[in-house]
């Protein structure tokens, strides 16, 4: 049988950037397909989706991962080709091997281990796979999930393999992510020359103060499980590109990273009277009035595992492999565990090392994939076996 090593290369020679599979998902679904799992897949818009599922009694456990992967960016600047999955001095390269090929590598493993040792589980076992993580995610998970929903296909337990450990695999466990909200303000002003701002309306000195006040604002102080909400900004554009002329609309985007002691609502009336206080501020001390307005996007709500029977499972999964007791965790960005946990599913990710993703170079360490899908295998045989 192949290794974990072997499937691992053969998925990050595929240059599956999103929402590209580049065959992945039929790599895969032929392997599940012999073990007994019924293959279907789901092609929505230009997103290449699989759900697999072996048996049909409940629980149901499910992995969750995806096939695409980000561009490599430029390869000369890799050491070797980003998709030519090289070895060299124990590290496995190539992109995806981190986030997330290696992991989808030791779930199928994993799934073939365990159905050799326990061919009849007490449930069922399912791999939901997506081309479109990296991308916009409207055309991947979360059709899968209201598809299954519309069904009445419940999951009880998903483990996503996204990368989640730091400095060793297993040291961190995610139980959780913070909720993603996505702002654009939009000031009008009136634009004119630089020698005669009394004629103008400059929404760059305008947007100052309303600025300093949302960075400085406490928006929660968190929990037991949830850091406090953060805001960042993350581009403003003003201007016509010319040294003498003063804009006279700006955008600026931004984003908070929320837990759940904050609702959508919250935010966005708060932010809303901030904006408008250093508006109301700003024509009392100018005289100038601008207008505003707010867009708004939310990539995900937060959502939350509670200790339970999947994470005591994981935990010890971990123990037993690494020696490693896995600090829970809810830090970090989005993944597509917010379109399954809404359904009730209890949802964790646990995944090789995130040192590298996204990076040039990026790499796994050869002795975690063994090691890895032997992790999944264990948590599987605690569930089910």
């Amino acid at each position: 049988m192949p290794s974990t090593l072997d499937l691992a290369i053969d998925l990050i020679r595929r240059p599956s950037v999103t929402p590209l599979d580049a065959g992945c998902q039929d790599l895969l679904s032929a392997r599940l397909a012999a073990l007994g799992f019924r293959i279907e897949r789901l092609r929505f818009g230009d997103v290449d989706n699989c759900w697999a599922r072996f048996g049909e009694r409940e629980p149901l456990f499910a992995f969750a991962g995806h096939t695409d992967v980000v561009p490599p960016g430029p390869p000369e600047q890799w050491q070797s080709p980003p998709f030519a999955a090289e070895i060299r001095d124990g590290w496995l390269y190539g992109r995806g091997a981190a986030d997330m090929k290696s992991s989808l590598a030791a779930m199928v493993i994993a799934c073939e281990r365990f159905l050799a040792a326990c061919p009849q589980p007490r449930g069922s076992i399912a791999l939901l796979l997506t081309s479109d993580e990296e991308g916009p995610a409207v055309d991947g998970t979360v059709k899968v999930v209201d598809l299954l929903e519309a069904r009445g296909e419940k999951i009880r337990w998903c483990l996503v393999g996204e990368p989640t450990s730091s400095s060793q695999l297993g040291d961190t466990l995610k139980t959780g992510r913070r909720g993603s909200l996505n702002g654009q303000l939009r000031l009008r002003g009136t634009q004119g020359h630089v020698a005669y701002p009394h004629l103008a309306q400059n929404p760059i000195h305008a947007l100052g103060p309303i600025l300093t006040a949302l960075t400085d604002e406490v928006w929660d102080q968190g929990d037991d499980f949830f850091p406090p909400t953060s805001f960042q900004v993350s581009n403003v554009r003003s201007g016509t590109g010319a040294v003498n002329v003063i804009p006279g609309d700006l955008e600026l985007w931004f984003n908070f990273r929320f837990s759940p002691a904050l609702t959508v609502d919250q935010i966005q009336e708060r932010t809303r009277l901030i904006v408008e206080t250093g508006l109301l501020n700003e024509e009392v001390k100018t005289g100038q009035v601008f207008q505003y307005a707010l867009e708004w996007n939310l990539s995900g709500p937060p959502f939350f595992t509670a200790p339970g029977e999947l994470v005591a499972a994981a935990t010890a999964a971990v123990q037993a492999a690494t020696g490693l007791t896995p600090e829970l965790s809810t830090s970090g960005g989005t993944s597509d565990g917010r379109f399954i946990a809404p359904t009730g599913a209890q949802v964790i990710e646990l995944g090789p090392s995130n040192a590298t993703i996204h990076k040039i170079d990026e790499r796994i360490a050869v002795a975690d994939l063994e090691r890895l899908s032997h992790i999944y295998q264990d948590i599987l045989t605690r569930l089910l076996a």
